[in-house]
């Protein structure tokens, strides 16, 4: 058993250093571009009398960023070939890998650099769960007028599950879809109800809102739900506020929608069947969101042992004291069993989309799904446990650091406000331990099936 990255992966992730110190550093040190990084960042960032959206500026300096990173071919790196992407049959472990190498990196680790904002989801290597969406779900006019425009920046999309009164519960949903007739007399669908986190719609050119389209389905039924994509400048669709959060600025709206129409073809995948789509790339960002929480994680402990080696109290080194080393310890332990278990779980995925792509799975299985029905478990043990390590890990770097950790002029208390939204989104920490203890205890519907051990 070889416990090593493979020798093309760790070139690659060389090869990847160079360009980010070549290419993205020198336009983060341009001009007075780092007042987006250091203890400025947030003001620097955030329109405060515009409902505290990103400023111009910001984004601005992101988009160069991924243009160099494309111009490069980092960017595009996990898409399907047909897109510009590798197609590696090793997709997850590489991204895995990558994004655990610069989370942690000395100079531009922590999430928080042009090379790999975690804030913003910004990174040279992009993840693109809707393009993936679009591949596997959209009709052939979907395929070729979104993707092709979402690659060149002219479509941006929302995705809309969460509501107002519905979180980690979406099959409660409260917006409904109906059959209408549009001004034209064609068929269509009329949508009403909410949605909130919708995140990146101050400019969105269309929104992916699941609706319940289905009277037979009961509500916390997976069927019956159905996936539009709405221009965002369609009547009766409203953006009603932007939510303000830990960190900022925000793009997090809430939208309400009333009798919004839309033809047929607006239908993403198959009619009451929408929900499998939110599948499709669930996965596949959780291991990736714990690769980078566990590589902050790692970051955070570096600079914490750095500090304390060099800071002098009481006429000696802090690192000589065993409440500083103690907790690190134990933190670092923690790094490094969740690094090989996040990459082993990395490598079973891509064990099954291979096995998949070969033709070897006797099942009618979709990929996703047989990764969700062997590995969801390991998963959510991986994305839980990242993300509480990482906000654990600022946490103890600000009391190692004292007043200086408190201050803005280091990152971490930027890293504990970013990485602490990972306890609930992509999945709560309740419903991702729900997950492995469904898998522990042979769960069905919440309760366990007898079994010979029992019984005996």
């Amino acid at each position: 058993m070889n416990f090593n990255l493979p020798d093309d992966l760790q070139a690659y992730i060389l090869s990847l250093d160079a360009f980010i110190r070549n290419a993205i550093l020198p336009l983060q040190h341009k001009d007075d571009n780092n007042r987006f990084f250091d203890h400025r960042r947030e003001p620097s960032r955030t329109q405060w009398d515009n409902q505290g959206l990103p400023t111009a500026e910001w984004e601005q300096l992101l988009t160069q960023a991924r243009s160099r990173a494309d111009e490069a071919g980092f960017f595009r790196f996990p898409l399907p070939s047909e897109y510009g992407g590798r197609s590696h049959p090793d997709t997850n472990l590489w991204m895995c890998a990558m994004r655990f190498h610069m989370a942690s990196h000395p100079v531009y680790g922590g999430g928080l650099g042009l090379a790999n904002d975690l804030q913003n989801e910004h990174s040279v290597v992009g993840n693109f769960p809707d393009v993936l969406m679009l591949h596997h779900w959209g009709n052939k006019q979907q395929k070729a007028e979104y993707i092709p425009a979402r690659l060149r920046g002219d479509f941006r999309m929302t995705f809309g599950l969460t509501e107002i009164h519905h979180g980690s519960d979406a099959t409660h949903m409260d917006t409904r879809a109906v059959p209408c007739r549009l001004a034209d007399g064609r068929p269509g669908w009329s949508i009403s109800g909410n949605k909130k986190w919708q995140t990146g719609a101050h400019n969105a050119t269309h929104m992916l809102v699941f609706a319940r389209t289905s009277a037979f389905d009961k509500p916390g039924s997976a069927r019956g739900i159905t996936a539009f994509i709405i221009p965002s400048d369609t009547p009766g669709l409203v953006v009603s506020s932007y939510e303000y959060t830990l960190n900022m600025p925000t793009d997090h709206a809430t939208i309400l929608l009333q009798d919004v129409k839309v033809p047929q073809d607006a239908i993403l995948g198959q009619l009451d069947n929408g929900l499998a789509i939110a599948q499709t790339f669930t996965h596949e960002n959780r291991i990736r969101q714990a690769a980078s929480s566990c590589g902050a994680a790692k970051f955070c402990i570096d600079r914490s042992v750095a500090y304390a080696r060099e800071r002098i109290v009481f006429g000696k080194s802090l690192a000589t004291n065993q409440a500083i080393q103690w907790p690190l310890v134990e933190l670092e332990t923690q790094v490094e069993m969740l690094r090989l278990l996040i990459l082993r779980t990395a490598t079973e995925m891509d064990a099954v989309q291979k096995r998949h792509a070969a033709g070897n799975d006797k099942s009618i299985l979709p990929p996703w799904v047989a990764i969700e029905k062997e590995l969801g478990h390991k998963i959510s043990m991986c994305n839980f446990w990242a993300n509480r390590l990482a906000t654990q890990a600022a946490d103890n770097a600000i009391q190692v650091h004292g007043g200086n950790g408190y201050s803005r002029h280091q990152p971490f208390e930027h890293i504990w406000r970013h990485f602490r939204r990972y306890r609930i989104t992509e999945g709560s920490e309740e419903v991702q331990k729900r997950r492995v203890a469904g898998h522990l205890f042979d769960l069905r519907g919440g309760q366990p099936r007898s079994s010979k051990a029992a019984r005996l």
